[in-house]
């Protein structure tokens, strides 16, 4: 996937504070499919900071439920055969999301998040989630995310 699942949402629904395409104030997240996984990167700056050198929890979640619901509306044009691009008639929204917390994550550091199917049942999608750093796992997650109704 060439472009990001976020740069597809219709502009009605491209707000988002995480990965919104029309929010400049907000972190402007990524989510691209590869293969069986999707990816997305992102560095934290010090305004996100906990303790001197890590990033507050608060970010990773916000960060693992954007990629979390962009995942699961790749996850559901592959599924249903959808193109990747233009702008796509699907768009999820957080049921559900778990985070666990490993280890510290660093700041200033490229974040990697990836994210795996694990079930699509008619609108609900559950994936399974991973923040990592430098090679890392800081945080694992799960989400369950719902399509919108059109």
């Amino acid at each position: 996937m060439t472009q990001a699942i976020q740069d597809l949402y219709p502009e009605s629904l491209a707000h988002c504070y995480g990965c919104g395409k029309n929010n400049p104030n907000g972190h402007q997240l990524k989510t691209y499919l590869d293969g069986e996984e999707t990816i997305a990167r992102f560095t934290p700056d010090t305004k996100y900071t906990a303790i001197p050198g890590s990033v507050y929890g608060g970010l990773i979640a916000s960060l693992l439920d954007c990629h979390g619901t962009g995942s699961a509306a790749a996850f559901l044009c592959k599924h249903n055969n959808i193109p990747l691009e233009g702008i796509i008639p699907v768009r999820c929204v957080t049921a559900s999301l778990k985070v666990d917390f490993k280890a510290s994550t660093p700041m200033g550091e490229e974040l990697v998040l990836k994210g795996k199917l694990r079930s699509i049942e008619s609108r609900k999608v559950w994936v399974d989630l991973t923040l990592e750093a430098n090679g890392v796992i800081c945080a694992t997650g799960e989400i369950l995310a719902i399509q919108l109704k059109e």
